[in-house]
């Protein structure tokens, strides 16, 4: 008996901890995702150079002193629409938007995006791969714009 209750208080402790860390963490997690891409976002604009800056001047159709900056933007866009909650469709709406530019920027310059394998990508090809981990971070989001309507 004494070892029941000692498991079901161990149980009682794990659920409570997991409901605060779901509580905790999906804002965290949703304001953290935001500040990253609008970080990003604002060192194109700065002049610095990351693996989308490099992409910009082997993928990217036009002037990459245009498309550097108007990723930049895009990215600080896709960081405001996450911190700020009510945005949060926006800024799913502008990553789908985005994404089939790094799937195609993946395949069809994959002699850009991929050293000698695969399994090796370039400074591009992971700036690529970043990006499709973060979209799927912010579907995570995008799961919970209802949250709190469906009752």
């Amino acid at each position: 008996m004494a070892r029941f209750l000692r498991r079901d208080r161990i149980d009682s402790a794990d659920r409570a901890i997991a409901r605060a860390l779901m509580h905790a963490g999906h804002p965290f997690h949703r304001i953290t995702l935001g500040l990253f891409f609008v970080w990003l976002g604002l060192l194109k604009q700065f002049g610095v150079k990351t693996g989308s800056s490099l992409l910009a001047h082997t993928i990217w159709i036009g002037s990459p002193e245009f498309w550097v900056p108007a990723l930049g933007w895009w990215e600080v866009a896709i960081g405001l629409s996450l911190i700020v909650r009510p945005l949060n469709r926006v800024a799913i709406l502008l990553l789908l938007i985005r994404l089939p530019g790094i799937v195609l920027a993946l395949v069809l310059k994959h002699d850009v995006c991929f050293g000698g394998s695969v399994l090796a990508p370039t400074l591009e090809g992971q700036y690529l791969i970043k990006d499709l981990m973060l979209f799927g971070a912010a579907m995570v989001i995008g799961g919970e714009v209802r949250k709190g309507t469906d009752r």
